[in-house]
């Protein structure tokens, strides 16, 4: 072992760079939809074996950022999509917007590095810890994006029950945990490994929810309705109606159900312009409560991505407007502030895009219940899931996922999808406009689903809601005060071993 590190430690900085990159993208392996934890927890105990190989602590930032930029470039490699809806306008953007994720998402890694070496250099269990911190600190700071987390690869496995207790990032520092253990493997601490690795994978088998329970007959029945819309048609005239149609008639078909849920903007209209036509919609429905997703402007003429539920006769009984909004996508950071200081050219130029909603919810869904809403990019923000203190029915996530393709994009946010779940104790109700739409129990397990680029709908029973789960009453805080009492333990063992 010490001769391959010095093998390493001889190459190139440029060598080691791309050969550090290569690793983390094996990394990412363990991301949906390879869902290939091991390749995971084997390139971070690699990582955690080269980095006290670091000359100084200069290398050691280059190193991890390395890393870091693989894991992050393969794991988030659908943010090239978008770009390739309209190709000969926008397709030279893709490369660029897949290295600066890559290089972005690296840094708070990067800062981890730096942090460790400057605490306790060349100590593995402080940079570890350091990189669960950098993953808070990403899901939070600039509105946060907590995509391809390092505890998202155990949402196919039994470890996802945990994040009932801790969330997403008591997932990560197992993850981390596991790295170190196989690091020691490779060190001088093998027992301590192999015990480590060990427990995790008896917790694993442990806490596997097992099969889905029957449905009985008392759970209501939701249809979700997957038009199948291509983006790069959805907005058209010429298919609009087409669309619109198909969800018509999978919604009047067969038995009534309970629910009628639609994608995200299933309507290519304004909910302005149709408010007098909404009773096409509820003759489709025949009096069962319809969920749709809309835009729509207000007096002001400010533009809102709505969540609209619908009851007899085209009435309009829940509006919740999207809250959280995608900066670049939904809206230009900053637009509004240059209109303010006097650059209204520029910002009339940039645009201000939606405009966020103000009100949480829940939206009441008639005999149904409370329900948390979630448009798309909400659903991958688990401290912001929030409903005071009538604890609801259902969290109800509408998306269209069609920007994302038909690789890893979809399969990613359906990941995450089923890990609020769990966190919660709520069913889940998701339904995307190209797929992959799903009934996911309190357990995050599917129940029924209807898979990429298919038009259809689906029946499923609306499952039994769970007691209230620890991460739904305390959030993110017990973690991050675990986090900051280990980090200062690792630091302080490290000053005295030392010393």
């Amino acid at each position: 072992m010490a001769d391959r590190l010095a093998q390493f430690a001889a190459c190139t900085v440029w060598v080691r760079v791309i050969l550090l990159a290569l690793l983390g993208a094996a990394a990412g392996l363990g991301q949906a939809p390879f869902d290939l934890w091991p390749a995971t927890v084997l390139a971070l105990g690699a990582l955690f074996v080269i980095y006290p190989s670091s000359l100084t602590g200069r290398q050691a930032v280059l190193h991890v950022w390395a890393f870091g930029f693989g894991y992050f470039a393969f794991s988030l490699r659908w943010i090239v999509e978008p770009f390739l809806v309209d190709i000969a306008r926008h397709g030279w953007m893709a490369p660029f917007a897949l290295v600066l994720m890559g290089a972005g998402g690296a840094l708070f890694w990067a800062l981890a590095a730096w942090l460790a070496s400057r605490l306790s250099p060349g100590r593995i269990g402080v940079l570890g810890l350091l990189l669960v911190g950098a993953e808070v600190l990403r899901s939070l700071i600039l509105t946060g994006f907590p995509w391809a987390l390092l505890g998202h690869v155990w949402v196919t496995t039994g470890l996802a029950q945990v994040a009932a207790f801790g969330g997403p990032h008591l997932l990560t520092l197992l993850t981390v945990i596991c790295g170190l253990a196989v690091a020691g493997l490779a060190r001088a601490e093998r027992i301590l490994g192999l015990v480590t690795l060990g427990l995790v994978v008896a917790l694993s088998f442990v806490m596997r929810p097992g099969t889905v329970p029957q449905p009985t007959d008392d759970l209501p029945v939701v249809r979700l309705v997957q038009p199948n819309a291509p983006q790069h048609q959805k907005w058209d005239p010429a298919y609009s109606d087409i669309f619109l149609n198909r969800l018509l008639q999978r919604s009047g078909a067969g038995d009534v159900p309970d629910l009628i849920v639609w994608p995200e903007t299933s309507i290519a209209y304004l909910l302005n312009h149709i408010e007098d036509d909404l009773t096409l919609l509820s003759d489709a429905a025949r009096g069962t409560p319809l969920v749709f997703g809309i835009q729509r402007r207000d007096a002001q003429a400010r533009a809102y991505n709505s969540l609209v539920v619908m009851g007899p006769g085209g009435q309009v009984q829940s509006l919740y407007d999207k809250r959280h909004l995608v900066p670049f996508g939904e809206y230009i950071p900053g637009a509004r502030l240059l209109g303010q200081i006097g650059a209204s050219g520029l910002a009339r130029n940039l645009g201000t895009g939606f405009t966020p909603g103000t009100t949480p919810g829940p939206v009441q869904i008639p005999g149904v219940g409370p329900a948390v809403p979630l448009i798309c990019y909400e659903g991958i923000f688990a401290e912001e899931i929030a409903y005071g203190d009538t604890r609801p029915r259902l969290l109800l996530l509408i998306t269209n996922d069609a920007w994302f393709g038909q690789a890893a994009g979809p399969h990613q946010h359906l990941a995450q999808a089923r890990l609020r779940a769990i966190e919660q104790g709520l069913p889940m109700v998701r339904v995307a406009n190209t797929g992959i739409s799903a009934m996911i129990d309190a357990r995050g397990r599917i129940t029924a689903s209807l898979p990429l680029g298919v038009d259809g709908a689906v029946d499923a029973a609306l499952p039994p809601v769970s007691p209230a789960t620890t991460y739904s009453l305390w959030g993110d805080m017990p973690i991050i005060v675990l986090l900051l009492s280990l980090t200062f333990v690792a630091y302080f063992n490290g000053k005295r071993d030392s010393d």
